[in-house]
């Protein structure tokens, strides 16, 4: 099985970004404005649908079962816009597989498993790390600067895979399910630029 790795993701990323127009530009800021900056070139870029999943939000619902979650994810304007698409893949335990067409087709899978939702994605092999000692070091001193996610290892295709997953409730409302998809694909193509130096194979495109 060919797994892609996020490398191949930021790449995609950054190349339709350039078809759409939008440009690069590099802003120096105090660390604890972070979430700020980010939230500010959301805003720049896809302001009136963030604006809009945040009017989809309601309160007090009964815990999410995956094929309602579907149902209801498939009508929200990230998948409407077209900015991803969502496929039900049945089974013992139901996945979503949501695609990110805005970040290179990134793949992301949704998971409910009882009071928990977990929303994850591959970044790498551990093959592709060129020091495995000093970058688990180096993850676990910065990967706080990804809000919302973290990063764990695993197994995919039986090799040792570095994933990125981000959890939140299952009786969450709608828009915060919907921003912490965003915000995960968001955080995996700045991991991966935060981590370049740290791996055999990505390159700045």
């Amino acid at each position: 099985m060919n797994v892609k790795t996020s490398a191949h993701y930021q790449r995609e990323y950054r190349r339709r970004l350039r078809d759409q127009g939008l440009i690069k530009k590099e802003i120096w800021i105090r660390p604890e404005n972070s979430d700020k900056a980010r939230a500010l070139e959301k805003d720049l870029r896809v302001g009136a649908r963030a604006l809009e999943e945040n009017g989809e939000r309601h309160s007090h619902r009964p815990l999410w079962r995956t094929g309602a979650l579907y149902d209801d994810l498939v009508e929200t304007a990230l998948v409407r816009d077209k900015h991803a698409s969502v496929e039900l893949i049945d089974g013992l335990d139901p996945t979503l597989h949501v695609v990110m067409h805005e970040y290179g087709d990134l793949p992301i899978f949704l998971t409910v498993a009882g009071e928990q939702i977990i929303v994850e994605a591959v970044l790498w092999p551990v093959s592709e790390v060129r020091d495995e000692r000093e970058f688990n070091e180096s993850v676990l001193r910065t990967h706080k600067y990804f809000p919302l996610s973290t990063i764990c290892l695993g197994q995919r295709a039986d090799d040792d895979y570095y994933f990125m997953f981000g959890s939140l409730s299952s009786a969450s409302d709608l828009g915060d399910i919907v921003y912490e998809i965003e915000v995960l694909g968001s955080n995996v193509i700045n991991a991966t630029e935060a981590y370049a130096d740290l791996l055999m194979s990505v390159t700045d495109n």
